[in-house]
């Protein structure tokens, strides 16, 4: 069993930078993926990064060249850094763990945290 916790989600006007962090827990046999999905009411959960115990790395085109998924030594931290953030990039945003596949298919990742909310005003 894997316990992820995110934090540091907040508001900021758009162009700002917010960068968001997992803690991650547990027993994490068969776990090589951690990644950020984003929710808004009425729309499905989008998968926005994804980093591999290698270090590859694959992003949604939405957010290339705006936001960096890294992670610390240990593995221990996911974190997520926002920069030119944009009012459509406003949403509860989930920290995931899977298996040994780079993907932003929701199906691939077993582990959840609860979430955090990024709101970005005009």
């Amino acid at each position: 069993q894997v316990q992820l916790v995110e934090s540091g989600g907040g508001s900021v006007q758009a162009g700002g930078s917010l960068r968001l962090s997992c803690a991650v827990s547990g027993n994490r046999y068969n776990v090589y993926t951690l990644s950020w999905f984003r929710q808004t009411p009425g729309r499905e959960r989008e998968g926005v990064a994804t980093i591999h115990t290698h270090g590859n790395t694959i992003y949604a085109d939405s957010v290339k060249g705006r936001f960096t998924i890294s992670q610390d030594n240990a593995q221990n931290t996911l974190y997520l850094q926002m920069n030119s953030l944009k009012p459509e990039d406003t949403g509860t945003y989930y920290c995931a763990a899977g298996g040994w596949r780079l993907s932003l298919d929701r199906d691939f990742f077993r582990y959840w945290g609860q979430g955090t909310q990024v709101t970005v005003s005009h």
